[in-house]
Formats: C-alpha cells, structure tokens, sequence
C-alpha cells in the first residue's frame, strides 16, 4: 500500500490479480456529476468577439452524451435479461455487449431477435459487439483466462483464427466472422471487436487478406471492425496496429483505442500511442490508470493520470465518429453503483475543460 491506494508491481502480480485487487486502492470521488447543462448536448457552434468558438460549444462538441457507451463485461454474471436494467437505470443508451454470456454468435446458444428485444425494452442500443473474431479460441482464452473464465464451448472455436495454416479453419473462421457482422447488422451495431489471429507481429501478413474479405462484407453491412489495444503483441504495439490498419487499407478496419491496456500490458505512452494511431481508430475503451514507477494503480475516472478530454479531442480533430464506451473493470463499489459512479465521473472531467 502507498497512500491509501494499492500499488504492486507486473512482476508480483498477473493482470487479472491486479485488476482483481487494485479497485481496493482506489479512492471514492466526492459524487456524481449532476446538473450538467448546456455541455451536455450538442449547440450551435457560436464566437465570441475574437472569433472563437464558445467555450459551451467547445465542451459540447467534446462531451456528445449520445456517444458515450458502456461496456457490459462486469455484468457477465447475469444475463441480458437481468444486466441490461442496470445499464439503463445507470444512465446509459448504448451498450458494448459482452460475448460471454450476453451474446453468442451460435444460432443454438443465442436468440438475438430475443437480445435485440431485451436491449430495446430498456432503452438501449447495442453499439459494439465484444467479441473475438478473427482470433479462435486463442484469441478467447487469453482473455477470458485474465478474467478467470473459461470459454464457453471451446470445441465450435478454430485453434488461432485468421493465423491458421489450416485451410477448413481458415474457412470456419472466415463464416464465424461474417455470422458476427450480420448479428451486428440485425441489432444495429455500428461495430465488432476483432482479434488479429494468434496477435503475433509475425502473422500480420497472414492475417491481412482475410481480414480485407471481412471489410469487403462489413462495407457491404455498414459494419465497422476494430482490433483491442491489449497485449505485448501486433494489438499492444501502436507501429504494428497502424501497419496492419494500413494493410487491410479499408475505413471499415482499424483500431479499437484503450488507453489503460496500453499504460499497463507494455507501459506505452498512449499520447504518443495515440497520434500515431488516430487517424485508424474505429471505436474506443476508457478506464482510467495511474502508473507509479514499474507498478500502477487503477482508479476511477478523475483520480487517474489518462487525460480524457485530450484523448477525445484528438480523435474528434480527425473526424472520428464511433462511440466512446466506458469499460467498468472495478470491484469496488459493485457494478449497480460503480457503473453509475463510472458515467458521472466521466462527464465531471470534461467540466474543468
């Protein structure tokens, strides 16, 4: 412990151990942001004497309430059913639905009329599917294994995705990728979370092609893809992220920007992560972070070292036009509070802006 908040080192703890224990450092912020008016929607641009915009304006081309999204993932176990209430009474339009127990892209384990139902019912658009195509089960069990999770039904899942050298594979994988942009399109979700194959630098030639069939038919559906910043590999690495962005050469690929998983997996400079990677970024992740040294601290948003509204502005400098979903990963408070203290929070930072 150092002043109050939990601090341990990469060596000492796995990912999973220290997002399972780092929420107990983390400081309770005085409360929600509430009555926040005018910053809150979309006005007209206006200028003052000098010409410049308005500051109202300035925040509220920042602060887009109808962009902001969350992720369902801390909710995984409950279902959709059950998940979907607390998501909306939390103040929440859209949500980042989670593979794991809210969605399966397998006819026989998932009723997405019935999901898309669910969602409508409680005010909610589904806006990203979570999922992991293009990766197989590799591509599942590294992250399912940092949760404690097994994946459901490993035996449906190629073995690596796009970087098999199994054609029958190649061709399962392909099918499993088109099966989640039609779900994506049924539900109307702008985008899906993809995996590059086994994530290897290696198999970024690999993976190219097949992801460029995947584009043709997410053009074809007006559905987005985009890969996760995580890991030590092509998805972890901005220089790989924007050679394989640019390899696949089309605006319906690209990268799915998450500050913290850069800040922790390989303690990358997301402001330099970023304007390298900006002009490729198709959807985004927000959980806030504060590294100490080689060891880090999780924290709710305003209590970490991310500069939100920075980040925003530079994506919205360059036309960026996908949803910014919050990704409560936390213990403590419970995800009914924490998922609401999460959305307040959020907007309190673009308040001092």
């Amino acid at each position: 412990m150092k002043d109050g908040g939990l601090i341990m080192t990469k060596k000492e703890l796995t990912r999973r151990e220290f997002f399972q224990t780092a929420s107990k450092g983390a400081m309770v912020l005085g409360g929600l942001c509430l009555g926040f008016n005018q910053t809150c929607t979309k006005s007209e641009e206006g200028s003052g004497p000098t010409g410049q915009k308005s500051q109202a304006t300035q925040k509220s081309k920042l602060l887009d309430l109808s962009r902001i999204s969350t992720c369902s993932i801390c909710l995984n176990h409950l279902s959709a059913e059950d998940a979907f209430p607390i998501i909306a009474a939390a103040g929440y339009k859209k949500v980042d639905t989670h593979e794991k127990v809210h969605l399966q892209i397998f006819p026989d384990l998932c009723d997405i009329e019935a999901l898309k139902e669910t969602a409508e019912k409680n005010g909610l658009q589904i806006a990203n599917l979570s999922t992991y195509a293009g990766g197989g089960l590799d591509g599942r069990q590294t992250a399912y294994k940092f949760h404690g999770w097994e994946v459901p039904h490993p035996e449906r899942f190629t073995s690596v995705g796009f970087s098999s050298e199994d054609p029958e594979e190649l061709k399962t994988e392909f099918e499993q990728i088109k099966r989640t942009i039609d779900i994506a399109a049924f539900v109307g979700a702008r985008s899906i979370r993809v995996v590059p194959g086994d994530d290897e630098p290696a198999s970024i030639d690999k993976v190219v092609p097949w992801f460029q069939r995947a584009a043709e038919y997410g053009e074809e559906k007006n559905v987005y893809m985009a890969f996760e910043n995580h890991s030590a590999g092509i998805a972890g690495t901005p220089e790989f992220c924007v050679e394989l962005a640019e390899k696949v050469g089309s605006r319906y690929f690209g990268i799915l920007f998450e500050p913290g998983n850069l800040m922790f997996d390989t303690g990358t400079d997301y402001k330099k992560a970023l304007e390298n990677m900006k002009y490729h970024v198709v959807h985004c992740h927000f959980k806030d972070c504060k590294p100490v040294g080689d060891a880090y601290e999780m924290q709710h948003f305003g209590e970490g070292a991310i500069d939100f509204p920075w980040c925003v502005a530079q994506l919205e400098d360059v036309g960026y036009k996908g949803d910014y979903a919050l990704e409560y990963e936390l213990h403590h408070p419970g995800p009914e509070e924490g998922l609401k203290k999460f959305y307040g929070d959020y907007i309190a930072l673009f308040e001092t802006q």
